[in-house]
């Protein structure tokens, strides 16, 4: 903790530099994504109206559904709906979902805590996972669990997240009955710490495998290049043991690169949850964010698509500032 503190004494004033670009890229950013939310939206061969009446549409008559459009906003051209949200927004206003009928607050204050405990027990498997596998395949290169650890990598980076999905709801739940098929809790219970971990630790395992492929790789590459390096041979001259010569000499080389790659994979990992949620039908923000966007429902899928881009974009600078503390040849700058 000491060494840390000290590195970050010594490279604060890069980190804050890093911070503050970074944050200027953010903010005309999410402006174009909410422009693009609402560009896109407009092609959309979705119905918002039949989408809010449930399918029901085809019974009112032409006024009706007018009236309806009108009332709900939905006879705006795209971009002054698109004025009319961020005038809204400026005003503390996030709108109304018409999908779950609440407040676009309340639907991210009743998801967004199942979304993070989902995603960061995705993280923590694959990067468990990936750690303790690379470190094997890449202290024994070319050896039957390194060649074997290859493969599945490589299977698995070929394997759709919703394709694992589907297999692993397929097998451990309706053929082998061990895990129930989806939600948070059983019908007619209470949302219990038991019933929890019962409905994540599928969805939990099949997000965290989906990105453990890249991991795994990088992060034997970076072991192996360690070991080869001139620093290990000279430790190994000098008698230092092996144990020591790891934490001491391979893994403070090979972890920065590792937990770059993290951040930079929390994309996909957004991407794997909103999948896996859907599939699983568990209660966060990836399987609202389906439903607004088949509904067009635009306070809401506005909302959530620049929540995430904000994550996205944070995770990947928490990274960066991690790998430039960790790593001292890292120019802040570049």
């Amino acid at each position: 903790m000491a060494t840390l503190y000290g590195r970050w004494r010594r490279r604060h004033a890069d980190v804050m530099r890093m911070m503050v670009r970074r944050i200027l890229f953010l903010l005309p950013l999410l402006l174009f994504v909410t422009l693009g939310v609402f560009a896109l939206a407009a092609v959309s061969p979705y119905d918002p109206i039949d989408a809010y009446l449930g399918g029901l549409a085809g019974e009112l008559t032409a006024n009706q559904l007018g009236q309806l459009s009108a009332t709900l906003n939905l006879n705006l051209p795209w971009y002054s709906a698109w004025w009319q949200w961020m005038s809204d927004l400026f005003h503390g206003e996030l709108g109304t979902s018409r999908v779950y009928h609440q407040s676009v607050v309340q639907v991210i204050a009743d998801r967004l805590p199942w979304t993070l405990l989902l995603s960061a027990v995705g993280l923590v498997i694959s990067v468990l996972i990936a750690f303790l596998a690379g470190v094997w395949a890449g202290r024994h290169p070319a050896g039957a669990i390194d060649r074997l650890l290859s493969a599945l990598a490589t299977t698995l980076q070929a394997t759709p997240p919703f394709v694992l999905a589907l297999a692993a709801l397929s097998i451990f739940a309706l053929t082998l009955n061990w895990v129930p098929t989806g939600g948070l809790t059983y019908p007619g219970e209470p949302v219990t710490l038991r019933s929890t971990f019962d409905h994540l630790l599928v969805p939990g395992i099949v997000l965290g495998i989906t990105q453990t492929p890249w991991l795994i790789m990088s992060f034997r590459e970076s072991i192996f290049e360690a070991l080869t390096s001139d620093a290990v041979r000279g430790a190994r001259v000098r008698g230092i043991p092996p144990r020591m010569i790891v934490l001491r000499h391979i893994l403070p080389v090979a972890l920065p690169p590792f937990v770059a790659l993290v951040g930079a994979r929390l994309s996909e990992l957004v991407v794997g949850s909103v999948l896996v949620e859907a599939i699983f039908a568990w209660p966060g923000l990836g399987s609202a964010l389906v439903s607004s966007a088949q509904s067009l429902d635009f306070p809401l899928l506005t909302f959530l698509t620049v929540a995430i881009t904000v994550l996205i974009l944070l995770g990947n600078l928490l990274a960066d500032i991690v790998f430039v503390i960790l790593d001292p040849r890292v120019d802040a700058d570049a």
